[in-house]
């Protein structure tokens, strides 16, 4: 049996209309306020009765930039943007910037350039004024957070206060690195526990808004273990591209001491918004804000579906793998072992419910309660639907993280997933998925337009348990090895059909002077006009010319089917211990290099290199084709089918491009 590839996608049937040759060269989504059982925005002031530590009125808003890192560029211009907005009678604004000797030397306000950590508060628009010059500081440390936040507050009280974290963001495994302390990383735990411990040294409850200008952070479990630390949160669902946030929105607090945390909230959603339209970036984009006081009833409804999804899970188990492999997700890469597993929540639940009538009360109470805990939320066509908050759901255990286990928000989560896989252990014999013919293949037909058709029949005894079929396609290799091109999700069906087809095509990848193959796992907007390229691959800084550290990338395409013109690219790198993301500052003499997956004979798999030159990383000048298989060619195409167990079977035939 051929081992399965590549990561599941959601790929609709149509998306071979896509692969069309196409050069390089992101639309717009609509504000999506769902909080009706919450307070309105614009109608909490934050400080309500209960809250201590507040002195008078205006804002203190405490940014930390953890720019020890490849972000570090992105982050000098967003505490550029910062400091044009300054500090006035209404707003004080105090800075944390860690950083590297490694990522430039932008200059940030009138303090120009400089390596590690200094405090600042901003003054007048451009000014600063050095609170203290902390040399060598790991950002990571979660005792440095808490005295920031402590002296923050402390030297500069007001009537509310805010704290905003920037780097890397994983999810609930935290945030960072801070690469020029070993890359440690502020995981979830020491994040609350930080945050807890500053506010406690200076007298305040919690914060009125805690925003997270970093990957991945909108998530369930993030949500509600620092629900007790601020009235509202403000993150993102999916990976953020490198000019993050727009600080000019904070002018509304310069503007206006009465501001409340929910007008802060939506200026920055808002402003996220127009500067994501104005970079291009605005496919693949989400940004919401929370009402973390609401996050108990969520907590609740979370736990009530979980304990009814464990009661029923060999009955329901075939309904969370069909609504995982469908979900909207965030953070994916072809590469299963980098995706981070993060299924939105309210699209994940109302799925299941539909699917699933034994647990579909809890699901409804777990909608209605997300739904009011999300006061607003943005989103592009590449993430349409988005609810707000993701939650995670790895497909198969081997792909769980075991760390996940250790995370207190994720009990009654985590108890399901162990349920859920052992009703995947559980499937019967009888009900695997088997094709009923594998020793034929499937049936191969050629098109007059160029594509290869592929039909296969399997055994209907599986068909409940089946998640999703592909079809992927490799170059046979003469030492008898395969290196896979793509994958695309296909069509099956109960008579226990599954059809696909490929157009012989290759991503074909140029800087202007080389030219490599790629590999590319494709999926498309709901309405059929956008396509979403993930491509695998390895950077190399031009400082590193001996390529002696590679670095985890992923390039992102967004490609407009209309014109079948490829309208923005970002890469981002994948840091492997935070396990978070970022975008990489454009180094036009650094080195990307593809990378495909390779099944040797005896069954090895590998990522590996397609060229040993690479191409230059100057992003813009980048173009992107696909080429026809060269006459000749011989292809393996698989049609596969899985089950929620992770059990699957391969169809394959060896086909000689004409």
């Amino acid at each position: 049996m051929t081992p399965r590839p590549v990561r599941r996608s959601g790929l609709a049937a149509a998306a071979t209309v896509l692969l069309l040759t196409a050069a390089c060269s992101g639309g717009g989504s609509d504000d999506d306020a769902g909080g009706d059982g919450g307070e309105e925005p614009g109608d909490s002031g934050s400080a309500v009765s209960g809250h201590t530590g507040r002195e008078g009125d205006g804002w203190t808003v405490l940014h930390y930039s953890m720019a020890d890192t490849n972000l570090e560029p992105f982050m000098v211009e967003d505490v550029n943007e910062l400091g044009a907005v300054g500090s006035n009678e209404n707003l004080h604004v105090r800075e944390l910037m860690d950083r590297s000797a490694e990522y430039g030397d932008d200059e940030l306000l009138d303090q120009g350039s400089w390596v590690g950590g200094r405090v600042l508060d901003l003054g007048a628009p451009g000014t600063t004024e050095v609170v203290s010059d902390l040399g060598d500081v790991n950002s990571a440390d979660p005792a440095l957070l808490a005295q920031f936040i402590a002296e923050g507050i402390e030297q500069n009280r007001a009537g509310h206060y805010a704290l905003i974290i920037s780097d890397h963001g994983a999810s609930w495994p935290g945030i960072g690195p801070d690469e020029g302390s070993d890359n440690d990383v502020l995981d979830l735990a020491e994040l609350t526990s930080a945050v807890s411990s500053g506010l406690e040294q200076a007298g305040v409850d919690k914060l009125d808004l805690l925003g997270f200008d970093a990957c991945l952070m909108a998530n369930y479990e993030v949500a509600s273990a620092v629900a007790p630390l601020a009235d509202r949160m403000v993150a993102s669902q999916e990976l953020e591209p490198g000019h993050g946030w727009d600080y000019g929105s904070l002018q509304v607090l310069a503007d206006d001491p009465d501001a409340t945390a929910d007008e802060l909230g939506s200026a920055i959603i808002a402003g996220f918004q127009a500067q994501a339209q104005e970079q291009g970036t605005q496919d693949q984009i989400t940004l919401s804000m929370v009402d973390l006081t609401q996050m108990e009833a969520v907590d609740t409804a979370v736990a009530d579906f979980a304990a009814a999804l464990s009661e029923q899970s060999t009955v329901v188990a075939p309904a969370v793998g069909q609504s995982e492999a469908t979900t909207l997700a965030f953070g994916k890469s072809p590469d299963e072992t980098q995706d981070k597993h993060l299924s939105d929540l309210g699209l994940l639940a109302s799925s299941i419910g539909e699917s699933a009538p034994e647990v579909a009360a809890q699901a409804g109470e777990l909608v209605a309660a997300l739904d009011a805990a999300v006061l607003e939320d943005i989103e592009g066509s590449g993430t349409a639907g988005a609810t707000g908050l993701s939650i995670y759901l790895p497909p198969v255990a081997e792909l769980a993280d075991p760390a996940y286990a250790e995370v207190v928000s994720a009990g009654p989560w985590g108890g399901f997933l162990d349920s859920y896989y052992g009703a995947g252990e559980a499937i019967p014999a009888e009900q695997l998925p088997a094709f009923t013919d594998p020793e034929a293949g499937p049936e191969v037909g050629f098109e007059d337009d160029g594509t290869i058709s592929l039909l296969g029949t399997f055994d209907v005894a599986a068909f409940g348990n089946i998640t999703e079929a592909t079809v992927s396609y490799a170059v046979v290799n003469d030492d008898g090895s395969i290196t896979y091109l793509g994958e695309e999700v296909t069509d099956f069906a109960e008579d226990g059909t599954v059809s696909g087809a490929y157009d012989l095509t290759s991503l074909q990848i140029s800087d202007g002077e080389d030219v490599a193959y790629a590999y590319v796992d494709l999926t498309l907007s709901d309405d059929l006009l956008t396509g979403f390229f993930d491509v695998p691959m390895t950077y190399y800084a031009s400082t590193d010319p001996e390529q002696t550290d590679p670095q985890e990338a992923l390039l992102s395409l967004v490609l407009d089917a209309e014109t079948s013109e490829f309208v923005s690219e970002t890469i981002y790198i994948y840091d492997e211990v935070s396990g978070g993301y970022g975008e990489l500052a454009p180094d036009p003499e650094g080195i990307l290099i593809p990378d495909v997956l390779t099944i040797g004979a005896d069954g090895s798999q590998v990522w590996e290199p397609t060229t040993d030159i690479g191409l230059y990383s100057d992003v813009e000048n980048l173009t992107y084709e696909f080429v026809p298989l060269d006459s000749g060619t011989t292809i393996q195409a698989d049609l596969s089918i899985y089950d929620f167990g992770g059990n699957s079977s391969v169809l394959s035939a060896l086909v000689e491009v004409p």
